[in-house]
């Protein structure tokens, strides 16, 4: 749970929608604190691979998410001393998080690393339960969304200017999968949570999808 004295702001949604883009900038604008819960469960499913623990090795997993040290320093982000560069972001990387982050005992290890981000001024946090799970008393909560088709697209893009090969077939494929898998899991599955405002960017861009974030958070001061 966050302090009640600190300003969280939880941004939830689906894989692709823009959420971090949309949170890292909202963090900018206000001075605040940035999570990306996403890049948390990446890193575990890049530290797995190193220390050779499989994607469904429950147990091992929570435990590793207790040896490992994650730093973020702005857009820079470190595993166990070592800068971690693109590999954090391409689709298998996405796909090792999407796993793992579907086992009960991965998820409730990584609760508390979560919530020690939540630090004067404030937070903007994005993921897939922030609002639900991590941050239930968020002062503002937002489900951004798109449609599978433009999340795809945006991905896409986001790949193919990083010089990354990519498939747009194959990217819908994997988000509408991802999305299937997101969302039936047992723990804190992808959901729209009680009191968060539903906020669909397909046709919004980056600075648009901004905009309302701050126009809805400065509505509750």
């Amino acid at each position: 749970m966050s302090p009640s004295n600190i300003s969280v702001i939880a941004i939830d949604g689906p894989s692709a929608s823009g959420k971090g883009t949309v949170a890292q900038r909202v963090a900018e604008t206000l001075g605040f604190h940035y999570l990306d819960s996403g890049a948390l469960y990446r890193l575990l499913g890049l530290a797995a691979g190193k220390y050779g623990i499989a994607l469904d090795e429950e147990v091992r997993l929570a435990e590793l998410v207790g040896r490992i040290d994650i730093r973020f320093e702005g857009e820079d982000i470190w595993l166990d001393s070592i800068k971690v560069g693109d590999e954090l972001r391409t689709e298998e990387a996405g796909a090792a998080a999407s796993k793992v982050a579907a086992l009960p005992l991965v998820r409730a290890a990584l609760l508390d690393k979560q919530r020690d981000f939540c630090r004067a001024p404030g937070l903007v946090a994005d993921g897939r339960d922030m609002a639900s799970v991590v941050f239930p008393g968020a002062e503002l909560k937002i489900f951004l969304t798109a449609s599978a088709e433009v999340r795809a697209e945006r991905r896409y893009k986001q790949l193919i200017g990083k010089g990354m090969g990519a498939n747009i077939a194959a990217l819908l494929q994997d988000i509408q999968a991802r999305d299937e898998r997101d969302m039936q899991r047992s723990v804190a599955p992808l959901q729209q949570a009680p009191g968060a405002i539903l906020l669909d960017t397909t046709a919004l861009n980056v600075e648009q999808a901004v905009s309302e974030v701050l126009l809805h958070y400065r509505a509750k001061k």
